[in-house]
């Protein structure tokens, strides 16, 4: 009777087990592609040292929400909305760089029935200017960056790093949650933040499991565009050479242990070729 009763409960306990893996593989969440602007780099070999001198290119500013049932991740926030009032976009860094902004991610959230209070958290790849322009929207948020990245832009160097910290100045210090290594934000194997050192001292990309889609790793700015990615080219903006390089081999020995994809944020072709907000990856 005791054996029966114990192969029971062994029984029960398998079930149990076998029940919770089932449920968190069958976690539906929605990734939605964002527009947060463009850049046309007047001479694109900045990006991509050794080649291309002299040919400028469009790169796509893409930012990403995640719906998860435990709250909603907002994968870097683009240019500011504010550059939606320049019709014909603006110059900086000496006509280097032309920034452009059709639509506000603002309104793209409404378009989802979302406020900027309606978002839980709020993942950072780095703080170069073209991925914070909105931090300062999501005041209910909790921040995910890399600790490094951290120290970086609240110290006297983040200006000459290209951080802008006008971005970020009225975000309580409370609000930023400091992350070391790999991090599963929801604990279920569904969002990790991958660390990807070397473009800004705590650059991170986000690996995503969809349960139709895949696997699919957001770079932030390991890489900038598809030949970037083949040739292996480090930017000449980019804190440690060293590190990006080993941060891209870790990338790819990650894309094939899940098998998974990676989608370039800055790659215009990419970025044209992906289902955009409202649609999604599930």
């Amino acid at each position: 009777m005791r054996l029966l009763k114990k192969m029971a409960v062994v029984s029960f306990l398998i079930i149990s087990a076998w029940k919770v893996q089932a449920d968190n593989s069958n976690t539906r969440i929605q990734l939605h592609l964002l527009d947060c602007g463009t850049i046309n780099v007047k001479d694109i070999s900045l990006f991509s040292p050794g080649g291309d001198e002299g040919f400028s290119k469009t790169l796509a500013n893409s930012c990403y929400l995640i719906v998860h049932p435990k709250g909603n991740l907002l994968w870097d926030t683009g240019l500011s909305d504010q550059l939606v009032k320049q019709k014909n976009g603006v110059l900086v860094a000496d006509g280097m760089f032309h920034l452009q902004v059709k639509r506000t991610l603002a309104s793209q959230l409404a378009d989802l029935g979302l406020a900027a209070t309606d978002i839980d958290y709020v993942a950072i790849s780095h703080f170069h200017f073209d991925h914070t322009g909105n931090m300062a929207q999501f005041k209910n948020a909790k921040f995910l960056v890399q600790e490094p990245e951290l120290a970086a832009a609240f110290s006297d160097q983040a200006r000459a790093m290209h951080f802008d910290p006008n971005d970020y100045k009225s975000i309580e210090k409370r609000q930023f949650v400091g992350v070391s290594g790999e991090y599963d934000v929801f604990a279920d194997e569904r969002l990790r933040l991958i660390p990807t050192h070397g473009h800004t001292p705590g650059h991170q990309s986000l690996l995503v499991n969809l349960s139709e889609t895949g696997a699919v790793i957001l770079s932030g700015d390991l890489y900038h565009f598809e030949k970037n990615m083949r040739h292996k080219r480090v930017p000449a903006i980019n804190t440690d050479k060293a590190q990006t390089l080993v941060s891209m081999n870790n990338i790819d020995a990650l894309l094939k242990e899940v098998e998974g994809q990676l989608w370039i944020q800055h790659d215009l072709e990419t970025f044209k070729s992906l289902k955009k907000s409202p649609d999604y990856y599930q």
